[in-house]
């Protein structure tokens, strides 16, 4: 269901106070510098899978970032993906500026600092999208924040297409659907961040960098394989398993341990839902590709200090009961 917040009924001398908190709170931490007396607009908040999607509505104003550590600490995990849909915005961050018209696309890191402008009344969407998710380190990230891409050029044109429709149906989805549907959003968004840095022709490691983005796409498509392993992986993308360790090289977790996270990870999440028709710890295990339970059980306590049971008990048991009024 979405959360509809509007400054319509909201006086206009507490329009500003109203908006500021409401952004905060469900986009990202900021301070706002606008004219308050004409403040006014809207902002629509779904969730699909793992994405926050907020669409924001407004007159002309000025952003700047909020210096709030507690509020840091909650969002450093996320990189904001904006998606203009109307009017004009300037989004700026490491010393570039990104000038968007509507179709156009931005990637920016809330809790470093950067500026968003919009001149004219606009229409924006925010995907704030878990950093984890992306299976890039932070500087192929950072290389392309506060830089326009144009929803109008090669791939990029088939994602602003994409998230053009999620931010339009994003509370019609079922949740399994929508679960996919993140999963695929990132992958492509993975996609053009592997494209612009391929385009960078003044990086002598581009090629390499955008390789690494493909094998790490590659990898968190194919979790639930089975097979999946180096030989299988470097098969796909026609290269050695020599040079793929070579890839690895100076990273901080070899391709096995890359995978048993990953897999780790989904497995925690699923353990997570709610009780009612959630497939059994063996199932789930199965599903990500663990085909020993043992080996399972065993490498879920190493991470996270718990047997898989345990958490989900931990997380029952954390739920509200309803009944209670």
């Amino acid at each position: 269901m979405s959360l509809v917040l509007s400054t319509d009924s909201v006086p206009a001398a507490d329009r500003f106070a109203y908006r500021h908190d409401v952004i905060s709170k469900t986009c990202f931490p900021l301070r706002m510098n606008a004219t308050w007396e004409s403040f006014c607009g809207t902002i629509v908040t779904d969730r699909i899978g793992f994405l926050l999607v907020s669409s924001v509505a407004a007159e002309a104003e000025h952003v700047d970032p909020a210096r709030c550590l507690s509020a840091q600490s909650e969002r450093e995990d996320f990189i904001t993906v904006g998606l203009q849909r109307e009017g004009s915005a300037v989004v700026t961050q490491d010393n570039r500026s990104a000038a968007l018209g509507p179709g156009d696309f931005v990637l920016y890191d809330a809790i470093r600092p950067y500026q968003l402008a919009f001149p004219e009344r606009f229409r924006m969407t925010f995907f704030q999208i878990p950093r984890r998710a992306f299976g890039v380190r932070n500087g192929e990230i950072n290389s392309i924040t506060g830089t326009a891409i144009r929803g109008d050029d090669g791939v990029a044109s088939v994602v602003s297409r994409v998230l053009e429709e999620l931010s339009r149906n994003a509370r019609d989805y079922d949740p399994e659907i929508a679960e996919m549907l993140a999963r695929n959003t990132v992958d492509l968004l993975a996609t053009v961040i592997a494209e612009q840095l391929g385009r960078d022709a003044m990086r002598t490691d581009a090629a390499k960098h955008a390789l690494m983005l493909r094998v790490r796409g590659f990898i968190r498509r194919n979790l639930a394989h089975a097979d999946l392993c180096p030989k299988m992986i470097a098969a796909a993308h026609h290269i050695s398993v020599r040079y793929l360790y070579r890839l690895f090289e100076k990273e901080s977790k070899t391709i096995g341990r890359l995978i048993l996270e990953w897999r780790l990870e989904e497995c925690r999440r699923d353990l997570a839902r709610p009780a009612h028709g959630r497939p059994s710890v063996t199932v789930i295990a199965h599903r990500w590709g663990f085909q020993n339970p043992a080996h399972f059980s065993r490498s879920f306590r190493a991470a996270y200090g718990m047997s898989p049971r345990e958490w989900q008990a931990f997380n029952d048991s954390s739920v509200p009961d309803s009944s209670v009024p």
